[in-house]
């Protein structure tokens, strides 16, 4: 039993140590992310996972897809960036939308917000592998099933 317990232990520290690793690495807090709905279809379906980067010194472009948080929502949203608004002072703004819905997502922002900014960007989608987070949305959307695992 002894054993036992000491080989979880190292499981679960070795795979915090890797999670601390990506972070530093891709510079984003929250590096492998699941796509929970199908607002970004086809680009993107839900359980797809998808690993993000985030630089502070790369520019945020119309087309390119982010996932973010805003305030009063737990869960981050992955959607692209449609439009860019630039001030004078080199400040950037940016609009975003799911490839699946009909509207921008400013309905989703926070009361009054118009623009995210780059402080509400958690990452940047640089990759993905399809389907393999569905496992994460079976344990969300079936609680009972994790008691099963």
């Amino acid at each position: 039993l002894y054993y036992q317990v000491l080989n979880f232990a190292m499981i679960v520290s070795s795979a915090l140590m890797i999670w601390k690793g990506l972070i530093v690495i891709t510079g984003s807090e929250s590096p492998i992310v699941v796509v929970l709905s199908g607002s970004m279809e086809p680009a993107f379906h839900r359980g797809d996972l998808l690993f993000l980067t985030n630089f502070h010194d790369d520019p945020i472009r119309a087309g390119e897809i982010v996932v973010f948080k805003v305030e009063g929502r737990d869960i981050p949203i992955v959607h692209r960036v449609i439009k860019i608004h630039e001030k004078e002072n080199g400040n950037i703004k940016f609009l975003t939308k799911g490839d699946n819905n009909e509207v921008d997502d400013r309905g989703l922002y926070k009361e009054g917000q118009n623009w995210l900014e780059k402080k509400d960007v958690v990452g940047r989608a640089r990759g993905f592998l399809p389907y393999v987070g569905m496992v994460t949305i079976i344990m969300n959307d079936y609680p009972k099933f994790k008691v099963c695992i």
